[in-house]
């Protein structure tokens, strides 16, 4: 009872954050799965993918209503994304990839995305700094694949710091990346969480609830104040993911010993 709970909780925190910022679905879904819930990291990458992709299109359409969509950083920054996230869910569907190294990889990229996030704007302007945004949608694609994360935290300060795009522009651009990205990962990864889709309602109720809320503040939010509580937020994702994987590296095992153990 307790766990459903959590559950909806974090399902509706999950909502409030992609209607806000566009993102943060996977940052705090993720943990929430994997030490909240206790699964297994091969149930809660594909479970935290489908939960984010629902999300993220059921929060596009205000976005879309008020233009808040740019679709050249989109084809930008989204193609080479969906290459990548194919990528990196093949790897993880082959075995290349253990659990503590895809929870690893996971807190790293949280850090470097909130320190991105809070650094000042790149000069050098807009047209100079959108072609890094090809190098970094295949980055996001392989965090996807290999992570089960949706990638708006890493897609958002792309858009904004790369592509200069004000944080409700990058956030409803981020939205339909999410959903696409996420779609091509599970479709790598080919596993379906069926023992695990029971949970999908408490966090898709608790997702709609917080979606509501959302969508009703986020007009109301400044630039300044989203950037800076997306940080924080990204680095709390960080430290749960980072102890999750130290406290799942088997003692004396490489990581690469676990994935080869029968049964496994």
């Amino acid at each position: 009872m307790i766990s459903l709970i959590l559950l909806g909780l974090g399902g509706g925190l999950i909502g409030f954050l992609l209607s806000v910022l566009g993102a943060g679905g996977s940052i705090l879904l993720l943990p929430l799965l994997v030490s909240g819930a206790a699964l297994p990291t091969k149930e809660a990458v594909p479970l935290s993918l489908i939960v984010v992709m629902i999300l993220a299109l059921a929060n596009l359409g205000p976005y879309l209503r008020r233009g808040q969509f740019a679709p050249r950083p989109a084809l930008l920054l989204g193609l080479p994304a969906l290459a990548g996230s194919w990528i990196g869910g093949s790897w993880v569907k082959a075995g290349l990839i253990p659990e503590a190294v895809q929870l690893s990889v996971f807190a790293a990229a949280a850090v470097l995305a909130s320190w991105l996030l809070l650094r000042p704007a790149p000069a050098g302007g807009r047209a100079a700094s959108e072609a890094l945004l090809l190098p970094q949608g295949l980055l996001v694609g392989l965090l996807t694949g290999i992570a089960g994360v949706g990638g708006g935290f890493a897609i958002v300060p792309a858009l904004v710091l790369l592509a200069g795009l004000p944080m409700a522009l990058a956030s409803g651009t981020s939205l339909l990346l999410i959903a696409v990205n996420g779609l091509v990962a599970l479709a790598a990864l080919g596993h379906w969480p069926q023992a695990s889709l029971p949970l999908l309602i408490p966090l898709l109720a608790g997702g709609a609830a917080g979606a509501v809320a959302g969508q009703w503040l986020a007009p109301h939010l400044s630039d300044r104040h989203l950037r800076r509580g997306f940080s924080l937020l990204l680095i709390a994702s960080a430290v749960l993911t980072g102890a999750e994987a130290w406290k799942r590296q088997p003692a004396g095992e490489s990581p690469r010993a676990d994935l080869i153990r029968p049964g496994s």
